[in-house]
């Protein structure tokens, strides 16, 4: 009997930035979703290359160890190629679609997962740890700039989690931590997302997830654009991106700081 190859398309997202409907109730019903092809060949060589470069030039001085992975906030401020994926026209269109209401860049940041790193990111929920009020569910665009297969670290998701809110912020470290908040999580089914270079996945800031451990040669690379409903306020906790800022509780977070340039 010969074998059948069913090729894939390259992309879900068409020539107009937007991913079939299907995909969104994906999205609305699980709180994650995986989309193919949001940067293409040439995207995802320029973009890996320019975030290499960045990560050598600031892994001293301002790279946040995170024992699990490495994490650099709001590249965009600091380096023009990186700021063009931060700002890509067809992330924001698909994070808007997913999402059906008008968003901000919340902040923007680089994973990194170095080889070998036999430490896992626990699972979590985003939403406790960022200080915002008044808002809609924000949702995060985590893009792989490398093939990211299950032992170099991709994702696993806890389906229909994001809608559990009042959660307590979780400790990424301990591998209970989200289940001693919540103890009928224990027994969800969990789905664990490869991504090749250039796919990414979109999930709700309240949906639980973890990162698997690295035990590959290579490092795993992957750019995150956090996207926050545009009418979000400050709720006045603490956070590294809004404590310069001066900002009072109930100020919208609305300015040049979290913009929306993908119109």
């Amino acid at each position: 009997m010969s074998s059948t190859t069913i090729d894939e398309p390259s992309s879900d997202v068409d020539a107009d930035g937007r991913v079939p409907e299907q995909l969104v109730a994906e999205y609305r019903e699980n709180g994650f979703v995986r989309i193919r092809g949001v940067l293409d060949a040439a995207e995802v060589a320029r973009f890996r290359a320019a975030a290499e470069t960045y990560l050598e030039a600031h892994r001293a001085e301002s790279l946040e160890q995170q024992g699990a992975f490495s994490q650099l906030v709001n590249v965009w401020q600091h380096d023009e190629t990186l700021r063009d994926l931060s700002f890509h026209r067809r992330l924001g269109r698909v994070a808007e679609q997913l999402a059906g209401f008008p968003l901000r860049l919340w902040h923007d940041q680089m994973l990194v997962k170095e080889p070998h790193n036999g430490v896992a990111t626990e699972f979590h929920q985003d939403r406790p740890f960022w200080p915002h009020a008044n808002d809609r569910l924000s949702l995060s665009a985590w893009v792989a700039l490398v093939d990211v297969p299950p032992e170099r670290g991709c994702m696993t998701f806890l389906p229909k989690t994001q809608h559990l809110a009042d959660l307590r912020r979780q400790d990424l470290h301990e591998e209970d931590d989200l289940f001693e908040a919540d103890p009928s999580l224990r027994w969800l089914p969990r789905v664990t997302i490869p991504l090749r270079a250039g796919d990414c996945t979109f999930h709700s800031s309240r949906t639980g997830h973890m990162a698997l451990p690295n035990s590959t040669d290579q490092a795993r690379l992957a750019h995150v654009n956090i996207y926050m409903d545009e009418a979000t306020t400050y709720s006045g906790t603490a956070h590294p991106v809004t404590d310069p800022l001066g900002l009072t509780e109930g100020d919208r977070l609305d300015d040049d700081r979290f913009p929306r340039p993908w119109g």
